[in-house]
């Protein structure tokens, strides 16, 4: 973990939605796969001006790529919102504070489009540029070639 842990990442632990694992080269890649299908997917509901679809699919591409970061560490999350947290403590040099933004912002989107059914092409388009941007950092990150 390093030698500075901040509270919210030791919290984390406490209740439990953060768990130490052995990294899985095989859950990394799995997650990555997935990041790229939802990317997909969504860009596919964006030119079919689907909004709400495609920003729930734009985030889920964020979020596996997420999973995938917090995988070749060796942590596993138990929420959306210990994932985000992990990876900006986990990868604070690593990535932007505007991506790590972009990926809070997104995750805000998802949530309103699929639970208050409020959504809009800005949002999506927004949703669609942090996910590119994220699954590309990612692979660098991870050195995995792009597809």
């Amino acid at each position: 973990m390093g030698t500075r842990v901040t509270q919210r990442f030791r919290q984390l632990f406490e209740e439990r939605k953060l768990a130490k694992i052995k990294p899985d080269e095989k859950l990394v890649r799995k997650e990555i796969e997935g990041a790229e299908s939802d990317f997909g997917t969504a860009t596919k509901s964006l030119m079919n001006k689907d909004f709400k679809w495609a920003t729930i699919q734009g985030y889920y591409s964020i979020f596996h790529a997420a999973r995938a970061l917090l995988y070749a560490k060796g942590f596993r999350e138990k929420s959306h919102y210990a994932l985000l947290i992990a990876v900006q403590e986990l990868y604070c040099n690593e990535l932007e504070q505007s991506l790590i933004q972009g990926f809070e912002d997104a995750m805000n989107l998802r949530q309103t489009a699929d639970y208050g059914l409020t959504f809009s092409q800005e949002g999506a388009f927004g949703v669609m540029e942090t996910a590119k941007r994220f699954l590309q950092i990612t692979k660098e990150i991870l050195k995995i070639c792009a597809k």
